[in-house]
């Protein structure tokens, strides 16, 4: 009985074993049925029918499951709008303002796993034409030119923009490097200036494309951008010019050779030169300083070969009344006087965006006083953005183009209050793209 019962139990075995093995090995069949992936789920904005949307919109999407693969964006009869994708591909971004009062449609694709596609349709009705404060936008960058490799790009506003709406205005400010040299925006004079650079200077030969897309942009409750700027030119040779107040010369080079050695009579102790790094702004192969409403006392000359230093009024220039003080004793008004021989040969040599910099006089450069994104260390500077800093993003180089040069200004006392350096125009901004005076067009670079 035993036996028989131990054979039934055998038996049952055997017969379940084959069931068990079918059900493991079942998926691997020819012809089993596999899950499908899930189709993209895309998110689009503007939303569906939106109206009164600024002419800066761009195409916003989000996509899970895939990624965007097209986004076609056509006006209300039919053209097609321009429109290429940032960094992020957080959005598509019309290479132009839209129109007011009209109608747009983008059609967005997003492709998943085993070509899954997913479209969606979104049209919108773009605002009438504000009736907000426009607030001014001035680019330095401008079209079919070269810039020195210290170059930065300058966005200066009136008036000026508010915190809350800086991180909105550095969104619609766009920089393109060819070779890629990424860098970053950082704010000056509480809102009035923002400034582009990379952690190291631009490499000569750089190609590089600006926007300042902030027409119709909403900034803050009551303004709004007033138009689109944008330029694309190139970097040039490596210059740089480095100033003692110690030895009273100035030091010139070229891709890190030294040129030449320039004798310089500085600012007196009235009136002194700014220590620190600065880059030429503006260059004139003649203009006019007039100061008479500076209530200090002012003064008319002319002066030729003249090199724009800072927005306050400082020179590189030709004096040819302090020949006889340059390299020996300090008498202007703040300028770096040189020869009438020294000034024409410089202004063969140097270009708008080269790096001068200045050593040992009493006082330190402004911040905002000029371009001075080169005044700070890449730290420094990236503390200014309105927006996260990429952590990788940092200098690869010593930041200064040869040995002799300094960075910074910060051992000097600060500038005392009253004192107008010599160039200055008692009344006037002095911005960027300001004349001292009259000027004829200066000489090709």
């Amino acid at each position: 009985m035993e036996l028989r019962r131990r054979l039934r139990l055998l038996s049952v075995t055997i017969a379940a074993t084959p069931l068990v093995l079918a059900g493991c090995t079942a998926d691997r069949l020819p012809g089993a049925r596999q899950a499908k992936p899930a189709p993209p789920q895309l998110t689009v904005t503007p939303g569906d029918h939106s109206r009164d949307v600024p002419i800066s919109a761009e195409v916003g999407t989000t996509v899970k499951n895939g990624k965007i693969t097209s986004v076609r964006l056509t006006d209300d009869k039919g053209a097609q709008v321009p429109a290429e994708p940032r960094e992020d591909g957080s959005s598509w971004v019309p290479a132009k303002p839209l129109q007011n009062s009209r109608t747009y449609t983008a059609e967005v694709t997003a492709t998943g796993g085993k070509g899954r596609t997913s479209t969606q349709k979104t049209t919108f009705t773009t605002m009438a034409k504000s009736t907000r404060q426009a607030i001014t936008s001035v680019l330095n960058f401008t079209e079919n030119q070269t810039y020195g490799t210290a170059m930065p790009v300058v966005v200066t506003f009136d008036p000026a923009i508010p915190k809350e709406a800086r991180a909105d205005v550095q969104r619609r400010l766009f920089v393109k490097t060819d070779p890629p040299q990424p860098g970053t925006w950082s704010w000056l004079n509480d809102g009035k200036q923002v400034e582009y650079r990379a952690p190291d200077f631009w490499k000569p030969s750089t190609k590089i494309s600006v926007r300042s897309g902030l027409e119709g942009l909403p900034i803050g409750k009551d303004a709004i951008g007033d138009a689109d700027r944008s330029g694309t030119s190139k970097i040039g040779r490596r210059v740089s010019l480095d100033i003692d107040n110690a030895s009273k010369q100035m030091s010139v080079y070229q891709d890190g050779k030294l040129l030449r050695k320039i004798p310089v009579s500085l600012g007196k102790p009235s009136t002194p030169t700014s220590s620190g790094t600065m880059v030429v702004m503006e260059k004139f192969d003649y203009t006019t300083f007039n100061t008479m409403g500076d209530p200090n006392g002012g003064y008319i000359v002319d002066v030729e070969d003249a090199q724009r230093l800072t927005n306050g009024g400082e020179f590189i220039h030709a004096a040819p009344w302090s020949v006889g003080d340059q390299g020996y004793s300090n008498v202007s008004h703040g300028c770096t006087n040189v020869s009438n021989e020294d000034a024409d040969w410089l202004m063969g040599i140097t270009q708008v965006g080269d790096l001068v910099t200045v050593k040992g006089t009493e006082v330190a450069l402004d911040p905002g006083n000029g371009w001075t994104a080169w005044n700070v260390s890449w730290d420094e500077f990236a503390k200014g953005s309105a927006l996260p800093v990429p952590t990788g993003l940092k200098p690869t180089v010593t930041a200064t183009p040869h040995p002799g040069a300094v960075a910074g200004g910060s051992a000097p006392a600060p500038r005392a209050v009253g004192l107008r350096p010599e160039g200055a125009v008692a009344g006037r901004d002095g911005g960027a793209g300001g004349s001292p005076g009259t000027r004829r067009a200066r000489r090709p670079d």
